[in-house]
């Protein structure tokens, strides 16, 4: 029989054996799995590409249609919305089958700058392309700045319970001076300009700011009644004030001369385009741009500004 030493000694031996192993084998599925991670970090964009493509691969419909470009959402950037619907433009446009393009809206509006700029796209595409109409469909509601890329088009028909026009400006924000002056609590914000710190919620508002921010609200409101008016021009009824912020049901609008009948997006197509194909030419996101716009936005959550401006 072995000592005892021996067999504490044969003990250690095979216990270090099999730690090693052990350690030996959780570094291989370490390394594995890292392996797998970078793998799938250059693979998922490739494939996002392949197959979440985001309007390279569109279906051409093989024979005359009508190409659909939803207007979908709040306008603003992390919906990408300008660019989609300015992609979605050229890829229809340059489509031989394309017979109309039909905007199907369904947006309460947003940013400014982006309907701005998405009406200007659109007059633009327009000039370029004189032979091919731009219609809309308005669905639910088509407010504000939706109802401001609307105007560019050459018709816009609506569901009879829609929701249009609301043309004017908003600017929202909080005070919180009075809050602070009862809890005792002193803001110290230091500035380089009179009025850089115009729409801090923890600072009180001069009578000057208030005035600037209102001049702000008015030109901008002055530019969307321009475009309305451009867009629209004799078929808006003078008779009503329609440029006070209120909206209207489609019913109602269309005496108004804000839109110039009740239709949907198929008989659009039938009815103006004499078509029954309908191809959708709106851009879609690929997952890794998903992705990207997800992460983006989880920041973005953290850092509004005090002095936002949108039409809704």
């Amino acid at each position: 029989m072995n000592e005892p030493w021996e067999r504490d000694v044969i003990e250690k031996t095979l216990l270090a054996a099999v730690t090693e192993q052990r350690r030996a084998r959780r570094w291989a599925i370490f390394f594995r799995l890292t392996w797998l991670a970078v793998i799938l970090l250059v693979a998922l964009p490739l494939f996002a590409s392949w197959f979440g493509n985001s309007n390279d691969s569109l279906p051409a419909g093989g024979r005359p249609h009508a190409a659909v470009i939803d207007i979908n959402g709040v306008i603003n950037s992390e919906n990408d919305s300008a660019r989609k619907i300015s992609d979605g433009l050229k890829n229809a446009y340059k489509d031989p089958n394309t017979r109309g393009i039909i905007l199907r809206a369904n947006s309460p509006g947003g940013s400014p700058v982006l309907s701005g700029m998405a009406y200007d796209e659109i007059r633009r595409q327009k000039a370029l392309h004189p032979d091919i109409p731009v219609l809309v469909a308005v669905e639910e509601v088509c407010a504000s700045g939706c109802y401001y890329i609307a105007s560019a088009a050459d018709k816009i028909f609506a569901n009879q319970a829609s929701i249009v026009g609301s043309i004017g400006v908003l600017s929202e924000g909080f005070g919180f001076t009075g809050a602070m002056e009862k809890l005792g609590i002193e803001r110290r914000l230091a500035t380089s300009g009179r009025d850089k710190g115009m729409g801090d919620p923890f600072s009180p508002q001069t009578p000057a700011q208030i005035s600037m921010r209102q001049e702000l609200l008015d030109t901008i409101h002055g530019q969307f009644i321009t475009a309305v008016r451009q867009g629209r021009g004799k078929r808006l009824q003078t008779g009503e004030d329609l440029f006070t912020g209120r909206v209207w049901l489609g019913s109602q609008a269309v005496p108004l001369g804000l839109i110039d009948g009740l239709s949907n997006v198929d008989a659009i197509a039938r009815e103006q385009l004499d078509t029954d194909n309908v191809v959708d030419f709106t851009p879609k996101d690929s997952f890794s741009s998903r992705l990207g716009k997800r992460l983006g936005m989880q920041i973005a959550d953290g850092v509004r500004d005090g002095l936002s401006m949108r039409w809704w």
